[in-house]
């Protein structure tokens, strides 16, 4: 069977290339993401509150508008609730 064939209508060779992209895809994404775990780390080691850091790279994806009007719900939250 040739990879040109279809097989119950699905091209074979274009869902293999795709199926093939995704994998490698992942592959990058997972060694990216231990590059992030290992800067998290080398933050945490030099003193720095992964917590905060995590929440603030949150907000620094946010625009202006949506950081306010989060801020502001926070705050009549907090105030609604005493703290």
């Amino acid at each position: 069977m040739s990879n040109n064939n279809e097989v119950g209508g699905i091209a074979s060779d274009r869902l293999r290339s795709l199926i093939e992209r995704i994998e490698k895809l992942e592959e990058e994404k997972a060694a990216i993401s231990s590059d992030i775990r290992d800067v998290y780390a080398e933050a945490k080691s030099a003193g720095f509150d992964v917590k905060v850091m995590r929440v603030v790279i949150k907000l620094r994806k946010m625009n202006a508008a949506d950081r306010d009007e989060l801020e502001t719900l926070t705050d009549t939250y907090r105030r609604a609730l005493d703290f």
